[in-house]
């Protein structure tokens, strides 16, 4: 294992519009110890030509021969990381040019085995918003039942001092389940207040968005949190109230 070495773990699938910027926004980082590792979950567009077309000795592609979801293709690239520290960045998002340093040396110089940070919200187009979703300074496992309050395009976690540790398979939430597994292991998350990369949102509105999360929600409270139908009932009533109140509070104008 490289002790300074980062992993970035990409799942790809039909992105070829935004693929190419997002490995770019890799390759811009100012900390160039790191391996990509993408993932292509048998796309159909020509997502994976355009990723071949970056002849870069640390851009890794692996192909799937099947659609097997997200939390398989990040898991096969977590299997096949070299580096200490295991990142995640979507095939649609971005990251600021000075992330992977800034998180590194904060993780290093406070001992931290699990970080994340703030990030900016850009929409289906690329275009800023002008707005940002503030971390909070400090996570725990209970506060992350509650929701998912770690953006998984800034996580970052130490194999050093957790070893790998691996995604749920189930098709949705599966980093969430990550980040509880984690939480699980170590006292907290902390973060970088900084926004460090940028999310893409869809085209869904924001209701609408929260209500499609309904049924994936209570399926991962049942099936990877262990709780009774009550239990995840109850979950899901408290998710909803502090998934309004997070992004009410803690959006701010960029």
């Amino acid at each position: 294992m490289n002790s300074r070495k980062v992993s970035i773990i990409t799942p790809l699938y039909n992105s070829e519009p935004y693929i190419a910027a997002t490995i770019d926004s890799v390759l811009n980082q100012s900390y160039k110890d790191f391996e990509m590792i993408i993932i292509d979950d048998h796309s159909q567009d020509n997502s994976v030509a355009i990723v071949k077309s970056y002849a870069d000795r640390r851009i890794r592609l692996i192909c799937l021969t099947e659609n097997k979801g997200a939390g398989i293709a990040r898991n096969k690239g977590i299997e096949e990381a070299e580096g200490r520290y295991i990142a995640f960045l979507d095939a649609d998002d971005l990251w600021l040019p000075y992330k992977l340093e800034k998180q590194i040396n904060f993780m290093k110089s406070r001992k931290v085995a699990f970080c994340f940070s703030s990030f900016y919200l850009i929409d289906a187009n690329g275009d800023c918003l002008n707005k940002y979703r503030q971390a909070l300074p400090r996570v725990d496992y209970h506060q992350m039942l509650k929701n998912n309050y770690i953006g998984c395009l800034t996580a970052i976690y130490d194999t050093g001092i957790l070893g790998k540790i691996y995604m749920s398979e189930h098709k949705k939430r599966q980093d969430w389940g990550l980040w509880l597994e984690i939480l699980s292991k170590t006292k907290w998350a902390e973060s970088i207040q900084e926004p460090l990369a940028y999310y893409r949102l869809g085209n869904q509105s924001l209701s609408h968005s929260k209500w499609s999360l309904i049924k994936p929600n209570y399926l991962f409270y049942r099936d990877q949190v262990g709780l009774s139908v009550l239990g995840a009932m109850t979950r899901i009533l408290l998710f909803i109230f502090y998934y309004f109140h997070y992004r009410i509070k803690y959006t701010r104008a960029k």
